[in-house]
């Protein structure tokens, strides 16, 4: 599910990148300043976003003026601007009210939004967050240590970032400095760097914290330098929730622990096991061969016209929870590049638990009035940010292209692994001629046994 980036303009004339995604309760995640929609597009920081989307939240990410994909060439980084910044969105995509989450920097200026414009808000989030900027920069080693590097960051922009990185990295287990250090280059410039600090380091909010009255979750990480001034945020906002959450392996986002915390705190229940699990599908999905399940709803167009679009969603979103917990059971991990909407995409060690897990999906379709069309075939995948990408995903689609309401076809290759473990029978249904396939494939149809 590769983000779909778009632009507002800001009162300023600062262009602002962000991207939306999923539906439900409105988020804003307002970020730090190690961000960019793309590049940042991975690891951890995808999967704590793609978490809050199965949540149940519509999320919004957007990128801090002069940095990520945003505006570099920024002068003012007051937090009048910045706020104006996240009013400019907020109108682009008509949200009277949501929930606003502040990652570490942004927290002044979400601070700041939440005393003025309580009515917007239904919760307020700050993770790892700060009031006042002098008070925060001055405490962190990371920072003061590096300043004599930021003064000649022009000529050692590598180095400085590789330090800097090395250094957060300290406290986050399983980060790797050297990733973190390219990110950073990608999310701005020494020149656009120094201006922010200055400006940052001017920031102080600290007398609106006892104006705020929105529900507010503060959540500090355990172990990381600067998390004392999260017990301190907390301690002035009026009946603020304080948690602890382990580090997140990607610097330019919050931890899956922390979008467990939200999900509890926003909407007032526990994420289920298999929400829970969603996460750990790119990991499950090991690199190499796979045999790939590709489903889609039959005739989706022509259903979202007959009982309307909202209806349809319902129902897809309904199904698409069966299918994601018949897809775990089974031993296999959904791909977020392909999820319902219109259909699933997964991936499976083994031919046998493919096929269970495909008749299964077949049934719950059928059951809930969303009848699929279901395909398999085995080979070779690429994988990058919890996608699969090949051939073999192109041949599924196909095959599952060509079955009945409800029917599951194979490939030859997946009758050849499961013919003695999958306890079905297989009915040969000739060689097809596949859209941009040079060979001619063999498919069967999968039969329960008597």
């Amino acid at each position: 599910m590769e983000p779909q980036v778009q632009y507002v303009r800001s009162a300023d004339g600062v262009s602002i990148a962000f991207f939306e995604m999923g539906e439900g309760v409105p988020l804003i995640l307002s970020p730090n300043i190690w961000d960019h929609l793309t590049v940042g597009w991975r690891d951890e920081g995808r999967d704590a976003s793609l978490r809050l989307v199965r949540d149940g939240f519509r999320l919004v990410r957007y990128n801090m003026r002069g940095m990520g994909m945003s505006d570099r060439d920024v002068y003012d980084f007051s937090i009048e601007a910045q706020m104006a910044d996240l009013e400019a969105l907020r109108g682009r995509l008509g949200l009277e009210r949501f929930v606003l989450y502040s990652n570490v920097h942004a927290s002044p200026v979400c601070i700041t939004y939440a005393a003025r414009h309580p009515e917007r808000l239904t919760h307020l989030i700050l993770s790892m967050p700060f009031s006042n900027g002098n008070d925060w920069y001055r405490a962190l080693p990371t920072l003061r240590g590096l300043e004599s590097f930021r003064e000649m960051g022009d000529e050692q922009w590598e180095l400085y970032t590789l330090t800097h990185a090395t250094a957060l990295g300290a406290h986050t287990p399983g980060a790797d400095a050297e990733q973190m250090a390219q990110l950073m280059r990608e999310c701005t410039t020494p020149d656009t760097l120094r201006r922010y600090f200055e400006a940052l380091r001017s920031q102080d909010v600290t007398p609106l914290l006892d104006e705020i009255h929105t529900p507010t979750l503060v959540v500090r990480v355990g172990g990381v330098v600067g998390s004392e001034f999260a017990r301190s945020v907390a301690s002035r906002i009026a009946n603020a929730r304080l948690v602890t959450a382990a580090a997140s392996a990607s610097v330019a986002g919050p931890s899956l622990e922390a979008m467990a915390h939200v999900t509890r705190f926003v909407l007032g229940r526990e994420p289920s096991p298999l929400e829970r699990a969603g996460a750990a599908s790119s990991a499950a999905a090991a690199a190499g061969t796979a045999i790939i399940l590709f489903a889609d709803i039959v005739d989706s167009t022509a259903l979202t016209e007959r009982i309307g679009d909202a209806a349809f969603r319902a129902k897809a979103r309904e199904l698409d929870g069966a299918l994601r917990a018949i897809i775990g059971e089974a031993g296999g991990a959904a791909i977020d590049g392909k999820l319902l909407g219109d259909g699933v995409l997964a991936t499976f060690p083994a031919a046998a638990q493919a096929i269970e897990a495909a008749l299964r999906c077949g049934d719950a379709g059928e059951g809930q009035g969303l009848p699929l069309h279901l395909g398999l075939h085995a080979g070779d995948v690429i994988r990058e940010a919890n996608n699969v990408f090949g051939g073999a995903v192109n041949i599924a689609s196909r095959i599952s292209a060509l079955s009945a309401p409800g029917e599951v076809l194979v490939s030859d290759i997946v009758r050849g692994l499961a013919r003695t473990s999958a306890g079905v029978t297989f009915e040969d249904r000739g060689e097809h001629a596949l859209k941009g396939v040079t060979e001619p494939q063999r498919v069967f149809a999968v039969r329960r046994r008597e």
